[in-house]
Parts: structure tokens; C-alpha cells; sequence
């Protein structure tokens, strides 16, 4: 009975689930041993997350970049491909987006809109590729050239913002891209604009699902992540599956900065990715790196962050989100434990409905 509770179907759910309540669980004991009350922590965590308008506007507008870069990282999870590059990905695809976007003056945005978005997923999938041709023909390992390209990436854009792409004063920012390539928002709360591009990351969720589940691209990408040597033997190409899911991997990461730019912030300026790309690994992990779960992930994640400046005014130190965040990931990835706890719970609820 408890083998079959372990391979239940929805054991994939319950374990972020169960991982969620025991973090928020230990993180009640910290609060509480710094002298706060935690149920008022978490009553700010969720009025600054979902109450009024604004909150959901924030809380959505962070969920957009967080939602693409966890598919990008989750997918090359699937092909055994460590991306942990879709910081610099990100930042590639915001510049390209940028420097596409602001020739687009004279262009109808039925043309301007997706010729930038095309741009930025192209800039991701070209910086994720490097690391991808390097580990298929050298057997460079990606998680070395992923970190280097991140930091690479990371230089190029600050110099363009600080020299040939530079405007203004203070802060080292490029022009605005042109009005015909600025995605329209979906409505306007206050002084915030709720991003469109959430469609267009839970399209692309939608379509990531599709590739892997229901072609064979698909299937030859996860045959080369779950045994490399065995899918070679059956004919699959290891070196091409590799280049092509870190193009991939690339082009949603890519996506992420264009969509940042084109629905945000209308330009780049120093670290504008602010570890969104880094944050991707986070909800990979908790959405079990299937696109359907990570679409629920990166909204945990965003209401985590958009909440915790709720908690800030109650003097409760936004530290707190941060410990819950690794408390989830840790129980995530170490699931035999949660698998354990919830197989022998199931037993026991079992027994004494069999005793009665």
C-alpha cells in the first residue's frame, strides 16, 4: 500500500504543496522567536499579495518575467541540461529587444510588436547556444559556461547603457523603445500598468507543455535527459537535443527580457534583470519542472515577493519571504522526505479508516 501511495499521480502535487505548509510553518517559529506575531506577518503577506487592485497588479507583474525564466530553466532540467544561464539570457534578450525596438518608430505595431519579441527570443536563443555547442562538442560542463556567459552578458550591458546606447542623466539607461513596440497593457491600476505579456507567458507555458508532451521533439529531448546513452542507442542525437534545448531554454528566457522591456520598463538600464534568471531555478524546482506547475510556482513566488513589502510595514523583516523560499526548495528537492511523511500519514488516516 505505501509503494502504491508513493507512485500516486498526485504525489508531484502534493509534495510542493506539503513543502509550502512546513515552510510557512518553520518560518512562524522564526518570527515568533524574534518577538512578532505570525499570523499578522502572514495577514500582511497576504493583503500586499491579493487585496485591492494595485496588489494584483504588482503581484502579476512579477509573475510575467518569473513565469518565463522558470520554463526556461525547467526545460533544460527535462533534457538533463543544467541552464543556469537565463540571467544573462534574459539580459541578452532585453538588449536585443531594445536595440530592435527603438527602429520601429515608422513601424505599424501589427509588424513592430512581435519583430521585437522575435528579437529578444533570438538574442536568448543565440547566448544559451554557446553553452549548448560548447558542452555538445567540447564536453564543457553548461553550469561553468552558463555562470561565465551570465557575467559576460552582464558587462556588455552595462557598457551599452553607459556608452553607445546611453541617454539622460543618473542612472546608465538606453532610450525608450518606440511606442509601435511597446506591448499594450491589459488595463491600468493607479500609476501601474498590468502587462499584457502575462498571455504571452502562459501561451508560451501552454506551447512548452505541447513540445514536450505531445511531439517527438519531445520525446527525444527527455530520452536524452533521463538516460543520454540509452537514447543514443536508439538513434537519438545527444549533441543535437542539447544545442536545441538550450535554444530553447534560451528563446524563453529571451522572451522574459523582451517582455520586461517591451511591457515594463520601455528601455534597459544596470541589472535590469534584477535575478529573475536565478529566481528561475527556484520555481523550476517547486513546479517539478512541468510547465503547468511552474505557471502555479512563479505565482507562488510573486506573491511571496509582492507581499513581503506588506510585511516591511508591519516591522516584519522581508528576510522572512527569503527564508521561506529556501525552507520550499529545500523540501522540494529533498522529496523523499515530504514522500515520506505524506505515505506515512496516508497509512495511518488508512488503518483507522479500516478499524472503524
Amino acid at each position: 500500500m505505501a509503494q502504491k501511495i508513493k507512485e500516486s499521480k498526485w504525489m508531484p502535487i502534493l509534495v510542493p504543496i506539503v513543502s509550502v505548509l512546513v515552510a510557512l510553518l518553520i518560518a512562524s517559529v522564526i518570527i515568533l522567536i524574534i518577538g512578532k506575531n505570525p499570523l499578522l506577518a502572514y495577514l500582511k503577506l497576504f493583503e500586499g499579495a491579493f487585496v485591492g487592485r494595485a496588489a494584483w497588479a504588482d503581484n502579476i507583474t512579477k509573475m510575467t518575467s518569473l513565469l518565463l525564466t522558470g520554463l526556461a530553466v525547467g526545460f533544460g532540467f527535462r533534457a538533463g541540461v543544467f541552464n543556469i544561464g537565463a540571467e544573462g539570457q534574459m539580459a541578452v534578450g532585453g538588449m536585443m529587444a531594445v536595440m530592435v525596438g527603438i527602429n520601429m518608430g515608422n513601424v505599424s505595431p501589427v509588424f513592430a510588436i512581435p519583430i521585437t519579441i522575435f528579437a529578444g527570443m533570438l538574442g536568448g536563443a543565440f547566448w544559451a547556444s554557446i553553452a549548448g555547442y560548447l558542452k555538445a562538442k567540447t564536453g564543457a560542463h553548461e553550469v561553468i559556461t552558463t555562470i561565465m556567459l551570465n557575467w559576460i552578458a552582464y558587462h556588455i550591458g552595462n557598457y551599452l547603457v553607459s556608452g553607445p546606447l546611453a541617454v539622460g542623466q543618473g542612472v546608465p539607461k538606453s532610450p525608450e523603445i518606440a511606442k509601435s513596440a511597446q506591448l499594450p497593457p491589459l488595463m491600468t491600476i493607479q500609476a501601474s500598468n498590468v502587462p499584457s505579456g502575462i498571455l504571452i507567458a502562459v501561451v508560451a507555458a501552454i506551447v512548452m507543455y505541447i513540445i514536450l508532451e505531445k511531439t517527438t521533439t519531445g520525446y527525444e529531448i527527455k530520452a536524452v535527459g533521463y538516460n543520454a546513452y540509452s537514447a543514443e542507442y536508439g538513434g537519438i542525437s545527444i549533441s543535437k537535443n542539447i544545442v536545441l534545448t538550450m535554444a530553447i531554454s534560451g528563446a524563453l528566457a529571451g522572451l522574459a527580457g523582451a517582455i520586461e522591456v517591451m511591457g515594463v520598463h520601455h528601455r534597459i538600464f544596470g541589472a535590469f534583470t534584477s535575478g529573475r534568471g536565478f529566481d528561475g531555478i527556484t520555481i523550476a524546482l517547486i513546479g517539478q519542472n512541468n510547465p503547468i506547475g511552474i505557471i502555479f510556482s512563479s505565482f507562488l513566488i510573486s506573491s511571496l515577493r509582492s507581499g513581503s513589502n506588506s510585511m516591511q510595514l508591519a516591522g516584519i523583516p522581508d528576510d522572512i519571504v527569503v527564508i521561506i523560499q529556501g525552507v520550499i526548495i529545500f523540501f522540494v528537492a529533498a522529496d523523499r522526505i515530504v514522500k515520506t511523511w505524506i505515505t506515512k500519514a496516508s497509512t495511518k488516516l488508512a488503518k483507522e479508516g479500516e478499524a472503524k
